[in-house]
Order: structure tokens, then C-alpha cells, then sequence
């Protein structure tokens, strides 16, 4: 089978898409809508293979989403998608990346200022079985790595009431829906 590498366009409307009809369509995320209707939401495509120059390409380019964050305001960038079109389609590969992504972000001084959250096709919890719903939580069209403010992330969570809660409806909404249903929906936005 060969694979469809998406363009930067095509893999932007891709995530929007994903966001409008599973993220904030499912109520995943309840702190996604304003942000998908605003400006605040930054989506950066990084079109770079697994060969070890495009693994130094996708490095460079988290620091770089890392440093137009950390220049702007909230108001105008509150958060950022860093999608991988070409690359990191292996989801240990994916996971390989997310540990050195972690490891720059101690490195530039932003723990705790800056999150990395993660989301891939193929993405499976730890300790789950393989076809639980649950895992659509974190499944995206694509490999996106999602950097967001501690400052704003603690805000929101603190107006919401029972935060803690989020996880467990989720599991709740996505098994009411089947793993069937869910994987047919995500095909449709690749």
C-alpha cells in the first residue's frame, strides 16, 4: 500500500476538520471551542521524512513553535499543533520523537510554561486492550504534537467544574459510540 503524504493545506484542513467533528463535535475537549473559533489556534505543518536530516528538520521546528509561543501573547497565539505529514507515521517512531520533544522543552527552560500533549493515528494507552474505544481519545489524522500554555491550561481548568471527571466521560462517550463507528469517522478525515 502506498502512503499519501498530505500537503501542508491538506493536512491543516485535515486537523480542522478532526477538531470540528471529533474534539469538539464529541465534547473531548471542552476548552476546544473557543479556540477552534478564534484566532488564538496555530496550526504548523512540518513536512519532514524519518531519514535522520528530517528528524533534525521536525527537532527544529518544535523549537521554533516553542519560541513563537513563547514571543507572542495568548491573545494572538494561545496554542499550537505541530502536525508531521511525512513523518512519524510509526507510532514508536512518534513516541521516540515526543521523549527528545520533552527533553527540548527541559532543555529551553519552559517546563512548566509550556505542555506537550500528543496524538497520532495509531495511538494506544498504555494498558489498554489494543481495540478499546478509549484509545480515539488521542487518535488524530495525523501525528500532531499539541503545545499549550500551563498558564491558560490551568485557568481553564480551575472555571471548569470537576476537571477530573473529563477522562472517565470520554472513555464513557467514545464506548458508547464504538470502536467501529470511531475508526470509520477518522478514516474519512485521512
Amino acid at each position: 500500500m502506498s502512503i499519501v503524504v498530505p500537503g501542508p493545506c491538506r493536512a491543516e484542513r485535515q486537523l480542522r476538520a478532526w477538531l470540528e467533528t471529533c474534539v469538539v463535535g464529541l465534547n473531548l475537549c471542552p476548552f476546544a471551542r473557543p479556540l477552534l473559533q478564534g484566532a488564538g489556534l496555530r496550526i504548523a505543518v512540518c513536512d519532514a521524512d524519518d531519514s535522520e536530516a528530517g528528524l533534525r528538520v521536525m527537532q527544529q521546528q518544535l523549537l521554533q513553535e516553542l519560541d513563537l509561543l513563547q514571543a507572542t501573547v495568548e491573545q494572538d497565539t494561545a496554542t499550537t499543533l505541530l502536525a508531521f505529514s511525512a513523518g512519524l507515521g510509526n507510532f514508536d517512531d512518534y513516541l521516540d520523537f515526543l521523549d527528545q520533544a520533552n527533553e527540548l522543552l527541559v532543555a529551553a527552560g519552559l517546563e512548566g510554561v509550556i505542555q506537550l500533549a500528543s496524538f497520532h493515528p495509531d495511538y494506544l494507552f498504555a494498558g489498554e486492550p489494543p481495540d478499546a474505544a478509549s484509545h480515539y481519545s488521542n487518535r488524530s489524522p495525523l501525528p500532531v504534537i499539541h503545545l499549550l500554555r500551563e498558564a491558560m491550561l490551568e485557568r481553564v481548568l480551575a472555571d471548569y467544574p470537576n476537571p477530573e471527571t473529563i477522562p472517565e466521560n470520554n472513555i464513557a462517550r467514545l464506548n458508547s459510540i464504538g470502536r467501529a463507528e470511531l475508526a470509520r469517522r477518522l478514516a474519512l478525515l485521512r
